[in-house]
């Protein structure tokens, strides 16, 4: 007998496991048009068929009817911002002008704790009604940000890594900190933050630009002294950023080479964006077992570039999929997908629909190294998971009409869909947000 808390019957997508080409995704997926899905104490029981799974049933009519409805495991965010929020959609700028004009203003009013306080339950009321159970995020230089986040994420029980900037030159003196300063900070903030429920440390460098050599000889020290935690930083988003970086650095080959000659390369070191990379750096991050955040949405709206998917492929460089909230416009991971099928397109790589949401989920997972945690419905794995409605406009409803299989239903939710396709967010075995309107029978 299973023993289980709450039984859900609806149709299934999930990847069983992670995979090395785009073939082998093929090769993994999972469909279940008709299964009921098990969960207790916050983890997966079983997957089964209707017909095999109800003989598993206490009662006969004890299960939630989510038929007509397609789940999938919860949304991997691997970077964006959440000071960011409330300045998205700025116009006009590329990177370090957009910084300037508006990111470190906004910046600026994190270190009051009401501020951070407020727009921390705003921030993850977004990434719930958009369907994202599990992120990688940015703060502010001032703890209170952070504080104020993981207090907020705690509360939901949500799988969330986040951290306090580290930034001490070539930013505004009211942003800026000393090496020092930003090293006793961060050290607190770990102590008291990672691996509290499911919540985990991202050190967190802004960029190299912003950072001295001591600075980074202080992210190499908190690396070192807790080596679990994750590093999360920016990399090669902006020819004009690489080039900054050049006459701060002249003594290294490469962007990259910076980060590594603090030791800050490895497994969970995320690099955000990854763009103009030379074919020494794609190697160093193979050989280091480095991940990046493909941010589509804001690589476009910042004009930055176009993300060479199909080298990270062959380079064999985990990846996952980023919104950048706030130079990425939207929250929502279905859209940035489909922003993410244009580059491909413009590059020649046709990005299908079991790949775009195996990075979405398990591939993401793999990029911050919760693959055995959360991604997929294997059994034991921590049950976060989106109830999607697969058509709720009349164009919707129309073009699912027309589709022939589960893979062009899902295409046309990652081309045509946002967060109206959000009906419920299941944080830990348990629904953390809910459409208004949804019926749901138990």
């Amino acid at each position: 007998m299973i023993n289980y808390r709450h039984a859900l019957r609806a149709s299934f997508f999930d990847v069983t496991a992670t995979a090395d080409t785009p073939q082998e995704i093929a090769e993994k997926v999972r469909y279940l048009e008709d299964g009921l899905l098990f969960i207790g104490e916050g983890v997966v029981r079983a997957l089964l068929p209707w017909e095999e799974g109800r003989l598993h049933l206490r009662h006969s009519d004890e299960w939630i009817d989510l038929r007509g409805k397609l789940i999938v495991p919860g949304f991997v965010d691997t970077h964006l911002h959440y000071p960011q929020t409330e300045m998205i959609g700025a116009y006009g700028e590329q990177l370090l002008e957009w910084l300037t004009t508006y990111t470190f203003p906004v910046e600026s009013q994190y270190s009051n704790s009401g501020h951070a306080a407020q727009m921390s339950a705003f921030f993850l009321n977004q990434l719930l009604s958009n369907g994202t159970t599990t992120a990688l995020v940015f703060g502010t230089v001032h703890p209170e940000s952070v504080d104020a986040l993981f207090a907020a994420a705690a509360e939901q029980n949500m799988r969330l890594i986040a951290g306090k900037v580290m930034m001490d030159r070539n930013a505004p003196d009211y942003l800026t900190e000393t090496a020092e300063q930003s090293y006793q900070q961060t050290r607190e903030l770990i102590q008291r933050w990672h691996h509290h429920d499911r919540l985990g440390y991202a050190i967190t460098p802004r960029f190299a630009p912003t950072s001295s050599p001591d600075l980074l000889e202080a992210v190499q020290r908190l690396r070192e002294e807790f080596p679990d935690t994750w590093l999360h930083t920016h990399l090669s988003e902006n020819p004009q950023e690489i080039e900054w970086v050049k006459t701060l650095w002249p003594e290294h080959e490469t962007y990259l080479d910076v980060y590594d000659h603090y030791g800050l390369t490895g497994k969970r070191s995320v690099f955000a964006h990854a763009i103009h990379l030379q074919e020494a750096e794609w190697d160093c991050l193979h050989r280091s077992d480095s991940a990046v955040a493909f941010c589509p949405t804001s690589n476009l709206f910042l004009g930055s570039g176009l993300f060479r998917l199909q080298t990270c492929w062959q380079k064999k460089v985990k990846m996952g999929i980023g919104t950048d909230v706030g130079a990425g416009t939207t929250f929502n991971m279905l859209r940035t997908l489909g922003e993410a099928y244009k580059i491909g397109q413009l590059q020649s790589y046709r990005l299908c629909a079991s790949e775009a949401f195996y990075h979405a989920t398990l591939g993401g997972a793999r990029a911050l190294c919760l693959n055995q945690h959360i991604g997929n419905f294997n059994v034991g794995k921590e049950a976060d998971f989106v109830v999607l409605d697969v058509a709720v406009t009349p164009l919707q409803k129309l073009r699912a009409s027309r589709c022939h299989d589960i893979y062009e239903q899902l295409f046309m939710l990652m081309t045509l869909g946002d967060d109206r396709n959000i009906a419920q967010t299941w944080i830990n075995g348990e629904c953390a947000w809910r459409r208004d309107g949804l019926e749901e029978a138990a």
